[in-house]
């Protein structure tokens, strides 16, 4: 009886899955990926579903979700690893600041950090710049976070709107929307929420937060300006970008079908795969050749960075369940059905649902991943276009950045590096991530009319 009432309930179902993943995660400490995997079995039962459908939908939704997904994310991982040791990442946010000097060294750190963050991963990257934030402080006399919080908006923005990082490509493929529009949706939807969180709003809140100066440290060298290693760090990052991006409009310019040569060998390395397998060879070339790595150490970092890269992929594939049982079971149907009747487009849909999981239980990835599997049966039969999709996606990756706080491990790493207390990060980082939010979702609420 009450799997034929969830059955036709299905908001009632989905929100019971929502809230029994949130329990297991934040309650019971559960890992992602077991409570995601566990969640979707509750929820396939208590639809319906014949028991004996239910593990070829498990193994054929964590494939699908999978087989562009693992490689990108696996790929990224070495990719950003090479430019971690390299000191690629340093070096080019140390040139962008001597390029544009002291006064606008909070815009050259935010643009420094959209850039850094496509290869690096947030956390890591912070890590990496955290000794120049200080050493600018100092020269500066002004507190560090004064040019740390620019720096992390430029991170947290590319962090979940801007591919080749995991979340965009994981919600892109749940959706089925190339990455080449995402990636213009994405900079679009996300960059004025970084200028605003990042530069504008470190010039109101900083002076209302009292943070000391760090002291002067006594012969602190300048570290040399390596411009060279900073050019090759920017084409590194941005080469896969702009063959993917090429690849695509010469796609929408000339349709994908009966390619002639030149435009076959475009779509070719302007495959998301194509694209970061080239990149990550020149870097690794770098490492070799600039860096002078053997091939044992080279070998070691890309074995250590695929370490994090499992724990992402497991949680994707996870969420791919909870999207095949979705469509299988026919809930997704009827979901979609039920949720046309509701006053509320997708964009906003999207950005809610995601950001309700975010705030509740911390992770971005997780959020993107339970977002796009929730939107993907909505969107599945509804003709939008790669542009409406690519825009979806930046709801989705705006809902994931919502209110950052204490249930998220960025929240301590920002705290604890930049010597915050947790007040000061809950009035100066959380709203911060707030602003890229829902400036995210105005500005994808405001090209949906125009795409």
């Amino acid at each position: 009886m009450t799997a034929v009432l969830l059955s036709d309930h299905p908001l009632i179902a989905v929100a019971g899955a929502i809230g029994l993943l949130l329990v297991l995660i934040l309650w019971l400490r559960w890992q992602a990926f077991v409570a995601l995997l566990v969640s979707s079995l509750v929820f396939a039962v208590a639809v319906g579903m014949p028991v004996d459908e239910i593990p070829a939908s498990i193994v054929g939704g964590m494939g699908g979700a999978l087989g562009l997904v693992a490689t990108l994310v696996g790929l990224g991982a070495v990719f950003g690893a090479m430019l971690e040791h390299s000191g690629g990442a340093r070096a080019l946010a140390n040139w962008m600041i001597r390029l544009t000097g002291p006064k606008g060294a909070p815009w050259a750190l935010m643009v420094a950090g959209f850039l850094i963050s496509i290869p690096v991963f947030l956390d890591t990257a912070l890590v990496i710049l955290c000794p120049l934030l200080f050493a600018l402080a100092r020269s500066q006399r002004k507190p560090a976070f004064y040019f740390g919080l620019p720096l992390l908006a430029g991170l947290a923005v590319t962090h979940s709107f801007v591919p080749p990082t995991p979340g965009p490509i994981i919600v892109a493929e749940y959706l089925g929307v190339s990455l080449g529009p995402v990636i213009l949706a994405g900079i679009v939807c996300g960059l004025p929420g970084a200028i605003l969180a990042g530069p504008l709003f470190a010039k109101w809140i900083v002076p209302r937060l009292k943070l000391g100066v760090p002291e002067p440290i006594e012969d602190e060298e300048e570290a040399p300006a390596d411009r060279t290693m900073a050019w090759i760090t920017l084409t590194l990052i941005l080469a896969p970008i702009a063959l993917i991006l090429a690849a695509s409009l010469a796609d929408l310019k000339l349709g994908s079908e009966n390619r002639g040569a030149w435009h076959a060998a475009l779509a070719f390395v302007g495959h998301p795969i194509v694209a970061l397998v080239l990149s990550t060879l020149a870097s690794m070339a770098v490492m070799t050749f600039r860096m002078k790595a053997n091939r044992q150490a080279i070998q070691e970092m890309a074995t250590k960075a695929l370490g994090p890269a499992g724990i992402i992929i497991l949680v994707t594939g996870a969420g791919g369940v909870f999207k095949q049982i979705l469509v299988d079971s026919g809930a997704g149907r009827k979901l979609a059905e039920s949720m046309s009747a509701l006053p509320i487009g997708y964009v906003a849909l999207a950005w809610l649902l995601t950001a309700v999981i975010r705030v509740s239980q911390g992770s971005a990835t997780v959020a993107m991943t339970a977002g796009a599997a929730l939107m993907a049966p909505l969107v599945e039969n509804a003709d939008l276009s790669p542009m409406r999709l690519a825009l979806l996606v930046a709801a989705i990756a705006a809902g994931a950045t919502t209110a950052s706080h204490v249930n998220d491990s960025g929240f301590w790493m920002i705290s604890r590096y930049l010597q915050l207390t947790e007040k000061q990060t809950l009035k100066s980082w959380t709203v911060a991530e707030t602003i890229i939010s829902v400036v995210g979702l105005g500005m994808a609420l405001l090209l949906w009319g125009f795409v």
